[in-house]
């Protein structure tokens, strides 16, 4: 993958191409005009990782960009900084440089450094080691994160070291409403903060009339949009199969004083035969299904999109939000839903500048009349 470039000068033209490409894409589902939320052109990613090259005496943080023609041919290139991370990471990145240079405990077979931050400035770093970790190495590196005002944690084969915590939590302002979240060390959050912001509020805006309705979401994360959304709805059940995620949802529904929402831990699958019906069990009985009236679907799927038996059932429901991180997927799985569902909001968000990748926001409502397959 080639590291993106970062030129502000030439953010719009790089949005108008997209904006162009995705509307192209889906002009036969007749949609309406496109959504665009742009992202900031530089500072933009608040978690980032790189692997730590060793040249002598020197080591400095990398990426490797692979050669189109031959896979196997990789180079590897040197970032003194990185304009595409936060500007928490950017400050982050020389300083711990020049303490790791400093350390032989801290730097030997050292491969990895992921940071994860916060808009507010909170910061976690994680250094992977191709070696186990002792004693001299946790005094040192509990100094270090004296030094710098972060939380460290080190990992190695079967060993994983949290000195402090190994969370951070994140404050967004959404039309006026501050939302926090817990986001833990490796696990999934949403990388560009201000984009998270723009795809909650387009999320609150599509739903806000459905307070007379029960919303059931698949993918929910660490409680990312549950929280946002409880408030448009009578009540929510949600689902997630990881196990930190499904906790991390916890945690945030009570550090938001969120009491109508409740998150399972159920394969996407699991979730779907619970609802026709087709499973039992303490966890099924405890999400109380028959109590629900289900009038909205939310599902943030992975890039494979929905297979074929969700995209059937998501059609029982009066409006799906569909938030989708592969076009392509997304496309595929319109061709089913538009049997019966119509697009009535349709967004492009900005996840990613300069690159390919594009994140979209649909939201589907059922026909009247289905369409002829």
């Amino acid at each position: 993958m080639a590291v993106p470039v970062v030129d502000p000068e030439r953010y719009e033209s790089q949005l108008d191409a997209k904006r162009e490409r995705i509307t192209a894409q889906f002009a036969r589902f007749s949609p309406p005009p496109l959504e665009v939320f742009p992202s900031p052109p530089r500072h933009y990613r608040q978690r980032c990782e790189f692997r730590i090259w060793h040249d002598g005496d020197d080591l400095f943080y990398a990426m490797f960009e692979v050669d189109p023609a031959d896979p196997k041919r990789k180079t590897v290139i040197r970032l003194d900084e990185y304009p595409v991370a936060g500007e928490r990471i950017n400050a982050l990145m020389p300083v711990l440089r020049e303490a790791l240079l400093a350390s032989d405990t801290l730097r030997r077979k050292l491969f990895q450094v992921e940071f994860l931050t916060t808009l507010s400035g909170e910061a976690l770093v994680t250094l992977i080691y191709h070696r186990q970790l002792d004693e001299a190495w946790e005094q040192e590196a509990r100094a270090l994160q004296e030094a710098l005002n972060v939380s460290i944690i080190g990992r190695a084969r079967k060993q994983r070291l949290v000195l402090e915590r190994d969370h951070v939590w994140e404050r967004l302002n959404v039309e006026g409403r501050e939302f926090v979240y817990q986001q833990v060390e490796n696990s999934f959050t949403q990388p560009n903060a201000a984009i998270c912001r723009s795809m909650l509020g387009w999320a609150r805006d599509v739903t806000c009339e459905s307070r007379d309705g029960d919303l059931v979401e698949f993918y929910c994360g660490n409680g990312n949009f549950t929280i946002a959304l409880a408030e448009n709805f009578r009540r929510v059940v949600a689902t997630e199969i990881s196990r930190t995620s499904v906790a991390s949802a916890n945690v945030n529904l009570e550090a938001n004083g969120v009491a109508n929402a409740v998150v399972a831990r159920m394969s996407a699958e699991e979730f779907s035969e619970a609802l026709a019906g087709e499973k039992s069990g303490r966890r099924v009985a405890a999400m109380a299904l028959d109590e629900h009236a289900f009038t909205t679907a939310l599902v943030d799927p992975p890039r494979a999109g929905l297979d074929t038996h969700s995209c059937e059932q998501l059609k029982a429901y009066s409006r799906i939000v569909y938030i989708s991180c592969n076009p392509n997927t997304l496309e595929a799985n319109l061709e089913s839903l538009s049997a019966t569902h119509v697009v009535t909001r349709f967004a492009l968000f900005d996840q990613f500048p300069y690159t390919d990748h594009c994140e979209c926001g649909v939201l589907l409502e059922r026909r009247e009349t289905p369409a002829h397959a």
